[in-house]
């Protein structure tokens, strides 16, 4: 199943990236029709449920994974195109997303023309993360791997440092690693959900992590280093969380019970990613890539086909979503004004009392994701067929 370095795409990687964008579409679902996600956050272990928590839980997998395997990505178009051309991709791919980002993404979200509320979420981060890829590429492979190990586990060393104020010196500084909510007029605010340093620093491992899918590395070999680095993951992950002294900015404790005391434990940060996040999220998609490069079927060709197109859904599912939710909402006495949005939509005090328990939930998911395949298999198909126009490659 795993295609080499020279071949247009290798289909486990594709499989994994479909894993984690149907994932992230249950996670925001969840935010958009939920009913206790206006009342609480989901893994506040004082109010949560198992369930609930671990549909909240299970999609910290998404963004890690997204901006890891971008990095990987990176990777195999330079050892098929070189690095100069791998540069002219970068910088115009991240320019793109990060202005793709503040207009389309960001209206997606709120609904709203007058941009109240700018926010810098995953694909800003992919996009500034290329930008600065197209310059690292050109460092020895040595520097760029300590570069991301220093900045994925030593980032935490920066978790006691604040500027305050909402000047440009705190946005500076949140860009870089505080996540934080700024007022920047009466009607205007700007949320830096992704601080650069640590998703940078992930997107700088992916991109080393592309040397194993060379035709110089076997496929047996492959796999015994991909079990090797995510057991090792979760292993340091398991020792580092237990003594509760670095890795993350919230330690875990014991709870009523030895089930909440687990769920404690994995409770980590993901504003900005803790190094332990990065390990519990990381290591488990290792593990779940080594063992997906012999999956063959029609399900496994369903969700590569996600995959190929992540852009492309990631757009669609956002606005689908949000669409249905205003159709939801209408038919259980609210108003479309109620889903047009100045704050976060679980923040919105319009929608406190709207929402469906965690079944229907589920249920909209398998509908948004299987609504979305038909137009995902006619995308794939048409970027095959077309593979001479250019504009695909930013879609």
């Amino acid at each position: 199943m795993i295609k080499s370095a020279t071949a247009q795409r290798i289909e486990s990687i594709d499989l994994l990236r479909g894993i984690v964008m149907i994932l992230m579409a249950l996670d925001h679902v969840r935010d958009y029709f939920h009913a206790d996600a206006f009342l609480y956050n989901p893994v506040d272990l004082s109010k949560t449920s198992v369930t609930l928590f671990f549909t909240r839980w299970v999609t910290h997998f998404c963004a890690p994974v997204f901006v890891f395997l971008a990095g990987t990505s990176a990777f195999l178009v330079g050892s098929r195109k070189g690095k100069q051309e791998l540069t002219v991709f970068l910088l115009k791919r991240g320019i793109w997303l990060v202005v793709l980002e503040l207009t389309i993404i960001n209206f997606s979200w709120f609904f709203n023309f007058h941009f109240p509320l700018p926010s810098l979420f995953v694909i800003w981060a992919l996009g500034m993360g290329m930008i600065i890829l197209s310059v690292c590429i050109y460092l020895p492979f040595p520097v760029i791997l300590g570069l991301g190990i220093v900045l994925v586990a030593g980032h935490n060393l920066l978790d006691g440092v604040h500027v305050a104020g909402d000047g440009a010196g705190a946005i500076l500084w949140s860009i870089l690693h505080e996540f934080h909510l700024f007022t920047l007029s009466p009607d205007r605010n700007l949320f830096i959900g992704y601080p650069l340093i640590p998703w940078t620093g992930i997107m700088l491992l992916g991109y080393c992590f592309g040397t194993l899918y060379t035709s110089s590395v076997a496929a047996a070999d492959r796999k015994k280093i991909l079990v090797y680095l995510g057991t090792s993951a979760i292993a340091l992950f398991i020792v580092i969380r237990f003594f509760n002294s670095y890795g993350d900015p919230n330690p875990w404790s014991v709870q009523s019970s030895p089930v909440y005391t687990f769920l404690s434990f994995i409770n980590v940060t993901k504003y900005p990613p803790s190094l332990l996040y990065a390990l519990i999220t990381l290591g488990p998609a290792l593990l779940l890539l080594a063992g997906v490069e012999a999956w063959r079927g029609s399900v496994a060709a369903a969700i590569t086909t996600l995959g190929r197109v992540p852009m492309f859904y990631y757009l669609l599912h956002i606005y689908l979503i949000h669409i249905l939710a205003i159709i939801a909402a209408l038919a259980t006495g609210y108003q479309v004004s109620d889903m047009v949005f100045t704050t976060w939509v679980t923040d919105s005090p319009n929608l406190k009392g709207y929402g469906f328990g965690l079944p229907v939930v589920y249920l909209v998911w398998f509908g948004v994701v299987g609504g979305l395949y038909p137009l995902c298999k006619w995308y794939e198909r048409y970027k095959a067929e077309h593979r001479a126009q250019w504009w695909l490659s930013y879609l």
